[in-house]
C-alpha cells in the first residue's frame, strides 16, 4: 500500500506545501498560500487607525500561519488525488527567528482588541532588524561578564535573535512585554496550535535562543544584568521544555480546520534545518 508524507514550509511570503511519495520521493502536488497581510513593514492592517512603523520593522500576522493549514494542505491532497489516511508524515519547517507575544493559552496579542494597535504585540519577523540596539546591549554585558556561550555564536548575536527582539518588547513597550504570558518562536506557536501543548523544539533554542543540550539557557543572573525586569524571562515568559514531537489535540485542531487521528507531530526548525516525521495523519 503506498504511503505519503506532507511537508508545510512557512516562509518569509507564504506559506508552501509538498506531498510525496515516501517510497522514493516523487513529488506528487504542491501548493502556496499567500500571506494575507505578507510583511509588515510600512503600516499595521488595521481597519480603524493607521499606525505607521518606524524604519526596520517587519512583522506579520500569527492567524496567516494559520490560513496555510486551511489552505495549502488541502489543496495538494486534492491534486494528487491521494486518500487522506495514506498520508502518514507531517513535515514543519519555519523562519527563524520569528517570535510573538501570546497569553497562556497561546492567544496571540495581536488578535486581542486591547493589544492589536501595538506594534509589539505582533509577531516579529526573523529580518525585524529594529532591535539591533538590544543586541548590542546583549552582547556588551555578555563579554563584559565573560559569558561562556558567546563564543558559540562566534562572539556576538544579531536583532534578529530571540533575546534581542524580547529585550526591545521589554524596553519599548512594558506593557506588551507583562500581558504577555509567554514568548515564543513562530514555528514552535504552530506545533503549540497542533498539539495543546507548549514546548520549544532544539533547533531554534540552540541557534536563536542561546540555549545548549549540556548548559540550558544563560543563567538568571546574565538576565537580570541585562535589566532586571528580565531576570526570570526563561522561567515567567518562555519554557524550559525542549520537545521532538507531541500527540495531536483535537481541541487545539478545531483551530486550524482539520481533524487529525492518532498522530505525532515533529516541532518545526529553522527553515534552513527542515525536516519532520510524523504518523498516521487523517485530514
Amino acid at each position: 500500500m503506498a504511503r505519503y508524507a506532507i511537508g508545510v514550509d512557512f516562509g518569509t511570503a507564504s506559506g508552501r506545501a509538498i506531498l510525496v511519495d515516501v517510497a522514493d520521493g516523487r513529488q506528487l502536488a504542491t501548493a502556496v498560500s499567500e500571506y494575507s497581510h505578507g510583511v509588515i513593514d510600512d503600516v499595521l492592517p488595521l481597519d480603524d487607525r493607521r499606525i505607521v512603523l518606524p524604519p526596520d520593522w517587519a512583522l506579520q500576522d500569527p492567524e496567516d500561519y494559520i490560513r496555510v493549514f486551511r489552505e495549502a494542505v488541502p489543496a495538494v491532497l486534492r491534486e494528487s488525488g491521494v486518500d487522506p489516511t495514506d498520508v502518514i508524515g507531517l513535515g514543519l519547517d519555519f523562519t527563524a527567528c520569528t517570535m510573538l507575544p501570546t497569553k497562556a493559552d497561546g492567544t496571540p496579542l495581536a488578535t486581542l482588541p486591547q493589544f492589536r494597535a501595538n506594534p509589539h504585540a505582533w509577531v516579529k519577523l526573523w529580518k525585524h532588524h529594529a532591535a539591533q540596539p538590544d543586541a548590542d546591549r546583549i552582547n556588551a554585558v555578555a563579554e563584559a561578564t565573560g559569558q561562556p556561550w558567546l563564543d558559540r555564536y562566534g562572539g556576538r548575536i544579531s536583532s534578529e535573535w530571540f533575546f534581542s527582539k524580547a529585550l526591545q518588547i521589554l524596553d519599548e513597550a512594558p506593557e506588551i512585554y507583562a500581558a504577555a504570558d509567554r514568548l515564543i518562536e513562530g514555528g514552535d506557536w504552530v506545533v503549540w496550535r497542533l498539539t495543546g501543548v507548549e514546548t520549544r523544539n532544539a533547533c531554534v533554542a540552540g541557534y536563536k535562543a542561546l540555549w545548549s543540550k549540556r548548559d540550558g539557557f544563560p543563567d538568571a543572573s546574565y538576565f537580570a544584568a541585562l535589566d532586571p525586569r528580565l531576570g526570570t524571562i526563561v522561567d515567567d515568559k518562555m519554557s524550559r521544555e525542549i520537545a521532538f514531537a507531541g500527540d495531536f489535540d483535537h481541541k487545539a485542531l478545531a483551530v486550524i480546520g482539520h481533524f487529525i487521528d492518532g498522530a505525532l507531530l515533529h516541532h518545526a526548525p529553522g527553515d534552513q534545518n527542515g525536516d519532520a516525521i510524523a504518523h498516521q495523519l487523517k485530514f
